[in-house]
C-alpha cells in the first residue's frame, strides 16, 4: 500500500472516529494508525521519546487556542502555540513556577472547553514574556480522546 493510499484510508477511519461511529473492531486499528501516523511525525521532527510512552499523546500542533489560567493567587488568559494530549506551550506575561499546578480551561473549536490541571513543566524567559509548557493531569479518558482528535485534525490538514 502507498503512503496515499494509507492516508487515504486513515483518514476515512478518522473522519468516523471523529463521529463516533468507529464500530468496537475498528477502535484498535485506528489507534495503531495514530501511533503510526504520530511516530513518523515525531521522526520526521527529530523528537526522542521515552520508553513506555504512547507516539499520539507526545505529537504536537502547532495550534493557537484560547486558554485561560489559574494559579490560584494570579490568572492569566493565554493563547497556545502547540498542543497534545499531553500538554500545551503559550507565551505568559510572567513566567510561571516549574512544577506549580494550575487549573485550566482550554477552549477547542466547536467544542465544550478541557477544564483540568496541568503543571508548569517548562519555563524559558524571554524579553517581555515567558515561554512556559504545561502537562494535563488527571484527564478523563474521553478528554484525552477529544485532544488526540483535534491534534490529528491539525495533523492531516497539513499533510497532502
Amino acid at each position: 500500500m502507498s503512503l496515499a493510499e494509507w492516508l487515504r484510508s486513515f483518514r476515512a477511519l478518522h473522519d468516523r472516529a471523529r463521529s463516533g461511529s468507529l464500530a468496537p473492531g475498528e477502535v484498535a486499528g485506528y489507534r495503531a494508525g495514530r501511533d503510526e501516523l504520530a511516530r513518523a511525525m515525531l521522526a520526521a521532527q527529530q523528537v526522542m521519546m521515552k520508553a513506555g510512552e504512547l507516539p499520539r499523546r507526545q505529537l504536537r500542533a502547532s495550534r493557537a487556542l484560547q486558554v485561560d489560567l489559574d494559579f490560584g493567587k494570579e490568572k492569566a488568559r493565554a493563547v497556545t502555540l502547540d498542543v497534545s494530549a499531553g500538554g500545551f506551550g503559550a507565551l505568559l506575561a510572567r513566567p510561571p513556577v516549574p512544577g506549580d499546578p494550575v487549573r485550566i480551561a482550554l477552549r477547542l473549536p466547536e467544542q465544550e472547553p478541557i477544564s483540568c490541571v496541568a503543571r508548569v513543566v517548562d519555563v524559558k524567559v524571554l524579553p517581555g514574556n515567558a515561554r512556559a509548557s504545561f502537562a494535563f493531569t488527571g484527564l478523563s479518558p474521553d478528554d484525552v480522546e477529544r485532544l488526540e482528535i483535534f491534534v490529528f485534525d491539525c495533523v492531516l490538514d497539513q499533510l497532502p
